[in-house]
């Protein structure tokens, strides 16, 4: 059986959004996000996650999510509630799913365990798409496994750093975690950042960055924004409606910036055309690597985005 290549999908922000809402998920719905992840974990309590799930069934086949990548976030695979969260929301609104986010995802075999029951759930429900899966990096274990859990399944999209859970699996302190404390030169972050945006390019995935605790604070918001769309992140979450448009503006190829990439590719295929190997184009050297920066960047980034 042929494996479908994996979908294109915009990725700028990721609405965090309590699947126990029924008027946030609304709102998530008719937001500007690129992505909606509706929460099984940790903005639902204990006593409300069974409940939720048919809540967020009934708002993935009722609500109007205008083109948006529509993800239920499930609980982690150690818990007694991640196989009937598969389960009930796929055998609900499988049709009306695009991906499953997994939690505190530590090896390849976890994501194994929800690759094999999504293909059993859609042969039984003759699904005619596949849901894809995106996996949460946030313990060390997984920071550890990242290379054989990003190739662990065709099936996976994008992995996620998730700073908040992988400080407490570092013993990192409260204060160290939030900035707060300014003891720390630099971005603590950097090193495993660049660890899962290398992993992910390396199997074809989306790299992804976290949450950003202090929705109040749009500075520091858009600085975190800055440093991950720098390292090669296609986006971040964002836990407050509040912070979407920061993320979309970070994320989002500058308009002129798409017109001078677009002339330069064109310069140089025509130069190509008559034999030249590099040429200077409005004062700027161009050539094949320099092609290959423009396309895999900006113009990548340019047509998922329609502009």
């Amino acid at each position: 059986m042929s494996i479908p290549p994996r979908p294109r999908r915009p990725r700028r922000i990721q609405l965090s959004t309590p699947g126990s809402s029924e008027k946030m998920m609304a709102k998530a719905a008719a937001s500007e996000a690129d992505h909606v992840f509706l929460d099984l974990e940790d903005a639902v309590a204990p006593n409300q996650k069974v409940a939720a799930r048919q809540k967020i069934v009934e708002a993935l086949n009722t609500l109007d999510w205008n083109g948006k990548v529509r993800c239920v976030r499930i609980n982690d695979l150690s818990t007694e509630y991640a196989y009937e969260d598969i389960i009930e929301v796929v055998e609900g609104a499988g049709r009306n799913l695009d991906t499953i986010m997994m939690t505190k995802v530590t090896s390849a075999a976890d994501i194994l365990f929800a690759d094999r029951l999504l293909s059993m759930m859609e042969k039984k429900l003759k699904l005619e798409r596949r849901i894809g899966l995106e996996a949460l990096i946030e313990e060390v274990e997984g920071m550890q496994n990242i290379e054989s859990i990003a190739h662990a399944s065709p099936r996976l999209e994008c992995l996620v750093f998730g700073m908040g859970d992988f400080s407490a699996s570092m013993g990192i302190s409260l204060d160290a975690a939030i900035g707060s404390d300014g003891g720390y030169p630099g971005d603590m972050w950097h090193y495993a950042r660049f660890r899962l945006v290398m992993a992910c390019r390396a199997a074809g995935l989306d790299p992804v960055d976290g949450p950003y605790a202090d929705f109040r604070n749009e500075a520091g918001y858009r600085e975190e924004c800055r440093r991950a769309n720098t390292l090669g992140m296609v986006g971040k979450w964002a836990i407050h409606p509040s912070q979407i448009a920061v993320a979309r503006e970070v994320f989002s190829p500058d308009a002129a910036r798409v017109e001078s990439a677009r002339h330069l590719v064109l310069a140089y295929a025509q130069a190509e055309a008559e034999g030249l190997g590099a040429i200077r184009v409005d004062g700027v050297m161009v050539d094949v690597a320099t092609v290959r920066l423009l396309r895999n960047g900006i113009l990548r980034k340019a047509e998922l985005y329609g502009m």
